[in-house]
């Protein structure tokens, strides 16, 4: 029988800058950490030292003082790490990888050895391990794996007082599609804008001081007010002339085709959000201009 969930510890596999900073950040909610185990000992005792936690030199040792597992090591070699857990005795364990990708399918037969597995993942750029534990307060996360000790989990994040959702892990690749769409896909959006940018003339330089404001109060207004508030511009007006100046000047720069096909897609997505906002408008003339999906 687990002990309740103050006294349950906490280890980390991995001492990179996820293990780092989930683990600084929960001992500053003064949750009680184990320590850390890695390959290279050398990263384990500094990642122990900035937590206050105690560094392992086996595997082992630390799955026997841990009541909770989190992996914190690159999607690659979760599996790989949980083979090895797998010998070292897991029940009434729980085990949870902080992949946005992978699910907890990834801890197969885990119930057959008396435990539970998650996937954890925080929502937020991890980009300095010693540093980002001040801000992943604000960081929202989701849960998916098995019922048995969701409870736990739930009490964990009660104590963080961070927001999260618990979902299916058949919707897991759906929902780390959409953190990609969201974060890493808009530097291909923006990289598209600047060498448009740079085709008009435009140093990179030049480029990049003029798109960033533009780029920063359309985040904050989006942020803010929602996609249906935060629309401007040409499909916002409903302004066809423009769209059809856009789409002509596009066709006209060599090897354009995915900037023109990117231009459309999007602009097909605003027209659902204008029409949402103005029912009373017609926006069929500036479907037939951008044209249909392929």
């Amino acid at each position: 029988m687990m002990n309740k969930n103050e006294n349950l510890s906490i280890g980390f596999i991995g001492a990179g800058r996820v293990g780092f900073t989930l683990a600084r950040y929960f001992y500053e909610k003064n949750l009680k950490l184990s320590g850390f185990f890695s390959r290279a000992y050398e990263s384990a005792r500094e990642a122990a030292e900035f937590t206050q936690s105690k560094a392992y030199k086996n595997i082992a040792e630390l799955a026997a003082e841990s009541d909770i597992i989190f992996i914190t090591t690159p999607d690659a070699a979760i599996c790989e790490v949980y083979s090895e857990l797998k010998k070292c005795g897991l029940k009434d364990k729980i085990l949870c990888h902080t992949s946005g990708a992978l699910s907890a399918d990834v801890f197969s037969g885990i119930e057959e050895l008396g435990a539970c597995g998650y996937s954890v993942h925080p929502i937020f750029a991890v980009s300095d391990k010693k540093n980002s534990y001040k801000e992943i307060g604000r960081a929202y996360f989701t849960v998916e794996g098995s019922d048995m000790k969701m409870p736990e989990i739930k009490r964990i994040f009660a104590k963080l007082g961070n927001s999260y959702q618990v979902i299916g892990a058949e919707n897991k690749a759906k929902y780390h599609a959409a953190l990609v769409m969201s974060s890493n896909l808009v530097i291909g959006l923006y990289h598209m804008a600047g060498g448009l940018l740079k085709e008009s003339g435009f140093s990179e330089e030049a480029a990049q001081e003029a798109l960033k404001p533009l780029f920063l109060n359309n985040a904050e207004n989006l942020c803010r007010m929602g996609c249906e508030d935060a629309l401007t511009g040409p499909v916002d007006r409903n302004d066809v002339g423009t769209v059809r100046k856009h789409l002509t000047a596009m066709s006209e720069m060599c090897g354009k085709n995915a900037i023109i096909d990117v231009y459309k897609l999007l602009s097909r997505e605003l027209i659902e959000i204008a029409e949402a906002k103005y029912p009373e408008r017609d926006y069929s003339e500036l479907s037939q201009a951008i044209g249909k999906e392929k």
